[in-house]
């Protein structure tokens, strides 16, 4: 059965303070795993990520908050800053090769990423406490097209901490072309899901 989204009214959350969220997530990540983050393959398991409740939202135009400033550096070495973007909607990906999750939902990201290139969509992946050779073999592995930022020390993930917890691995976000936060999942997504969703913030429905 298809998971429709959910479509509610929020508000952004005031900062916390980051140190302390980096330092209970990263604890979490490792009371969690039972092994070492990350491996030169995706075919490991790697640690189990910090399972969330499962969540859709789409936001409003007037209740959408505006994305971070956020500029980091791809797998392969290129830059990258979410502010060039600016006119473009952008759907950015949570994951790891360590979560089985983000392997079930990767070819939907990736057939998704085909599908809306020539309507002003761009996918960028955000690849949380991993390693890079990891994160290139489960690209090649998945045919995923779109670039991804290298994001070991999870700091891409703390920017959205107010918006997407710093555990759900994996989580998506749709951002608009005005440069806020316009649809949300938290866990792993579908192909209709997220699809819907991305249809939603062209349409500019509310």
């Amino acid at each position: 059965m298809t998971r429709m989204p959910t479509i509610v009214r929020t508000a952004w959350v005031g900062p916390v303070r980051i140190a302390v969220l980096l330092g209970a997530a990263m604890l979490a990540v490792t009371a969690c795993s039972g092994g070492a983050i990350g491996s030169n393959t995706v075919g490991t398991s790697g640690p189990n990520y910090v399972a969330s409740s499962y969540s859709s939202k789409y936001f409003a135009p007037g209740s959408r908050p505006l994305a971070p400033v956020v500029t980091a550096t791809t797998l392969d070495g290129k830059k990258f800053s979410l502010a060039a973007e600016h006119g473009r909607t952008v759907v950015i990906n949570f994951w790891g090769s360590w979560c089985a999750d983000c392997r079930k939902e990767a070819p939907d990201l990736a057939a998704l990423a085909r599908r809306f290139a020539a309507k002003g969509v761009d996918f960028v992946g955000d690849d949380v406490h991993d390693y890079p050779a990891a994160a290139r073999a489960f690209e090649q592995t998945f045919n995923v097209g779109y670039q991804s930022l290298n994001d070991s020390g999870s700091q891409v993930a703390l920017a959205f901490h107010s918006t997407v917890p710093l555990s759900a691995i994996p989580s998506t976000l749709v951002i608009d072309s005005s440069g806020r936060i316009a649809a949300r999942v938290v866990g792993e997504t579908s192909y209709n899901e997220l699809r819907q969703l991305i249809q939603a913030v062209l349409a500019g429905k509310s």
